[in-house]
């Protein structure tokens, strides 16, 4: 049943046309009966018997819905009368940011973000090794194999319940795809430095930079979610953490920024964004346009950025993060960045870091479902200069 809601909502564009074509009311039983003739390819006696109105079914079918399995019969969920943005299920919003990034590849990029994604997991290096780990679950008959570029990463190649995977309670394993590991790797803390996650939530990319920093030094989840953070703190001492803080913080210009400010070796922003990025794993995301309109969530991340670059202490590193593909979220977010802040510099991401050239030759991580197999992921990293070295030349010497 879950996984026919979630392919009702990966086929909702197409099912709203198909009903619109039909001059049929848009409600949630019509979409499921469209669903079963053009999705499933069901007959519509096999439908009817679907719905007999017993205990444990639904009501039986009304006289416009019978009507509307026998205008449906025989057809499939493409025509060739849709419109593109319809067909690639592309919300109206973001046809115009989407084809603008993507050119003349956007139709291979929205078809990617219609397929159901595997199970990506992260070997928690605290608790357990990746090796134990793939030996685990394939000896419980499951298609486990390593990610090629996270190094703790482990994919699933098929559906199962989580409760088959007791590492989940023990702290041994995390969910988290492999392209939100990635961009943790991006941070590269080190054990013994002081560290901010600055929009952590739940804690996902907090808690893979603590097990980078090897439980030493100190790491700062920093959230305006105090209920996201609870949530944080449960998973860090689940998977045997002990230097993290969380911090609630009551905007972007908290007074605890201000107060540590340069006071941080590694600082990353994981911006709220539109989530595009995510759309595959999240089908019901793809129909809520930002809250905020698109212009004031970008608004918003430029404040949050500007407001956490305080905090790196000089010769520091900021990453800044989303789960976006969409370049007003990302490159030309930096890159106005970078114009108020000429104390920053960008980094690519080769030189930053070596062992990830796998995933691109590039200034920016920019990951799609498309091209790398991963949630849409963006990251920049941006270096704070280091303070000029002091004088040691005689003031009373002269020329």
């Amino acid at each position: 049943m879950l996984e026919q809601l979630y392919a009702l909502l990966r086929h909702r564009a197409r099912l709203g046309w198909w009903l619109a074509r039909q001059s049929c009311d848009d409600t949630p039983r019509n979409r499921l009966l469209a669903w079963l003739i053009l999705g499933e390819g069901k007959a519509p006696d096999q439908i009817k018997r679907l719905f007999d109105g017993s205990k444990f079914t639904p009501a039986i079918l009304t006289d416009p819905e019978n009507a509307l399995l026998v205008k449906l019969r025989g057809r499939t969920i493409a025509h060739p009368d849709m419109p593109e943005a319809v067909r690639l299920e592309c919300p109206p919003w973001a046809v115009g940011p989407l084809q603008r990034r993507f050119g003349e590849a956007f139709g291979a990029e929205m078809a990617a973000t219609l397929a159901p994604p595997p199970l990506d997991l992260r070997v928690n290096p605290i608790k357990t090794t990746r090796d134990a780990t793939l030996r685990a679950l394939k000896g419980m008959g499951l298609r486990a194999e390593s990610m090629r570029l996270s190094p703790h990463g482990i994919r699933l190649r098929e559906r199962l319940s989580l409760a088959r995977l007791p590492g989940l309670k023990t702290g041994d394993i995390e969910i988290q795809d492999e392209g939100s590991q990635l961009v943790a790797l991006l941070v590269d803390a080190k054990p013994g430095e002081r560290v901010v996650d600055f929009c952590a939530g739940a804690g996902g990319k907090t808690l893979a930079i603590a097990a980078q920093m090897k439980n030493k030094g100190h790491i700062v989840a920093c959230d305006v979610n105090e209920t996201r953070l609870k949530r944080c703190a449960e998973r860090h001492r689940r998977a045997g953490l002990h230097n993290v803080e969380t911090r609630v913080l009551a905007s972007e210009t908290d007074r605890w920024v201000k107060r540590h400010k340069g006071g941080f070796d590694r600082v990353l922003v994981d911006a709220p964004c539109s989530g595009t990025g995510t759309w595959r794993r999240n089908p019901d995301a793809r129909w809520r346009a930002p809250e905020l309109g698109l212009e004031n969530l970008v608004a918003l991340q430029a404040r949050i950025l500007a407001s956490a670059a305080r905090l790196v202490k000089p010769g520091g590193r900021l990453v800044y993060a989303t789960c976006s593909i969409l370049c007003e979220e990302n490159e030309a977010q930096v890159a106005t960045f970078l114009a108020s802040n000429p104390g920053f510099r960008l980094v690519s991401v080769p030189e930053a870091a070596p062992h990830l050239t796998g995933a691109t030759q590039s200034d920016h991580l920019s990951l799609t479902p498309a091209r790398h197999g991963t949630d849409g992921f963006f990251a920049a990293v941006l270096q704070r200069d280091a303070l000029p070295a002091p004088s040691h030349a005689d003031p009373t010497h002269t020329a």
